[in-house]
C-alpha cells in the first residue's frame, strides 16, 4: 500500500468511526476549503482541520457510497455517510479533493451538500420518484 493511500484510508477511517480528534492524517500546515449550504471557509492547519471535522464527524456511521479516484499529487473521495444524531438517522454528501505529500494529507478541497435528517431525505426520495 503505497503512503498516499495510508493517510487517505485513516482520513476515512477516522470520519466513519468519529475518531477524527485522534486522526493523524493532516500535515501540520494542511489547508481545507470547506464549501457548505450558503457558505464557504478555511481551516488552516492539522489541529484546526480535526476541529471543523470533530464537530461533522461526531458520531459513528456508515458508507453508502463510497467512491476513490487515485490522481496525480493526491485522491479524489465522493461518498454518502449515513449515521444516528439523538436517535434520529442523518446522510451527508461529500466530495474532497485531497492532496497528499508522503503520509500527509496538504490540502483538502471538500463540497458539502449539507446534512440530511430523516424527514429531509424521505422529501428528496419522495421527488426522486415523480
Amino acid at each position: 500500500m503505497d503512503q498516499q493511500t495510508t493517510a487517505v484510508d485513516r482520513f476515512l477511517d477516522a470520519l466513519r468511526d468519529a475518531t477524527i480528534p485522534g486522526c493523524d492524517a493532516w500535515a501540520s500546515d494542511a489547508v481545507l476549503d470547506a464549501t457548505v449550504p450558503h457558505w464557504r471557509f478555511h481551516a488552516r492547519g492539522a489541529d484546526a482541520i480535526r476541529a471543523t471535522y470533530r464537530q461533522w464527524f461526531a458520531d459513528p456511521g456508515r458508507f453508502e457510497e463510497l467512491q476513490r479516484q487515485p490522481v496525480p499529487g493526491g485522491e479524489v473521495v465522493r461518498y454518502v455517510l449515513a449515521w444516528t444524531e439523538d436517535g434520529v438517522p442523518h446522510t451527508a454528501h461529500h466530495a474532497h479533493f485531497l492532496g497528499v505529500d508522503g503520509d500527509r494529507i496538504v490540502t483538502d478541497v471538500v463540497l458539502c451538500g449539507g446534512r440530511w435528517p430523516a424527514a429531509l431525505m424521505a422529501e428528496m426520495e419522495a421527488a426522486d420518484a415523480v
